[in-house]
């Protein structure tokens, strides 16, 4: 349902995402996890079309990310890392907002904010303004304004940010639930998310894909006796030269 093909971005002489090409098929969910700076966040502003790449290709469900990048805002849920929410505006209010934003009305809208309210574990704050509502929370209602429109393809920056164990544990369940007939990618930098949740695994630094794959073939592949993605993590971090190193 994603393919990125040979995409490359750059910020003026910084390139943040390097020659990228990877896939992620349906009812399956992928793990993005990188050090800070190396260009998970570029690459799904890409994925969502808020960027566009400089080189390469993107398609989503069949669409192609250049030419028709409203095509595919429709058919995504994205979580960004900065998910813009109005402080203001009570829960039940900014989600229904976000519906018909999302072109869904009447008994269509009632059902998808009923559907998120449940998914993300909003009921006690569902009438308390954006404002009032802890960090954790503030990051599920992002969470409920990606899935309010029930979309086929998650892209998910950071989407534990915030919460408390309860409520990693509650995420990895609510994923795993979400799985069926999507595709789900999701960037991260804790490990034990990825390899809670992920049936396979992107690994990025300096813009580069090092690793892509299971971590039971990520550890076959990097010589390491166990599949401990820590271990792959490090390992392939440690020995990629930088890029200006590199012929």
């Amino acid at each position: 349902m994603i393919q990125v093909n040979n995409t490359t971005r750059r910020y003026g002489d910084l390139t943040a995402v390097d020659n990228v090409s990877f896939e992620v098929n349906r009812n399956e969910i992928v793990g993005f996890v990188g050090p800070n700076g190396a260009g998970k966040s570029t690459m799904l502003k890409m994925l969502s079309t808020f960027l566009l790449p400089n080189e390469g290709s993107i398609i989503v469900d069949g669409v192609d990310a250049e030419k028709n990048p409203l095509a595919i805002r429709r058919r995504i849920g994205y979580l960004s890392g900065d998910t813009p929410l109005y402080e203001e505006m009570r829960v039940d209010s900014f989600l229904k907002f976000i519906g018909q934003a999302r072109n869904l009305h009447g008994e269509t809208l009632k059902e998808g904010f009923d559907r998120v309210v449940e998914l993300c574990g909003l009921q006690n704050v569902v009438y308390q303004r954006v404002s009032e509502c802890s960090t954790g929370f503030r990051q599920r209602i992002g969470l409920a304004t990606a899935l309010i429109h029930d979309p086929p393809i998650l892209l998910l920056d950071e989407p534990t940010h915030g919460f408390d164990p309860i409520q990693v544990l509650a995420f990895r369940d609510m994923l795993q639930n979400l799985r069926t007939d999507r595709a789900i990618l999701f960037s991260t930098h804790i490990i034990a998310d990825v390899e809670a949740i992920s049936d396979r695994v992107l690994i990025i630094h300096q813009g580069q894909i090092l690793g892509n794959g299971t971590v039971k073939e990520l550890a076959k592949l990097n010589g390491i006796p166990e599949s401990n993605l820590e271990q792959i993590f490090a390992h392939l971090i440690k020995n990629h030269a930088p890029i200006h190193e590199q012929s």
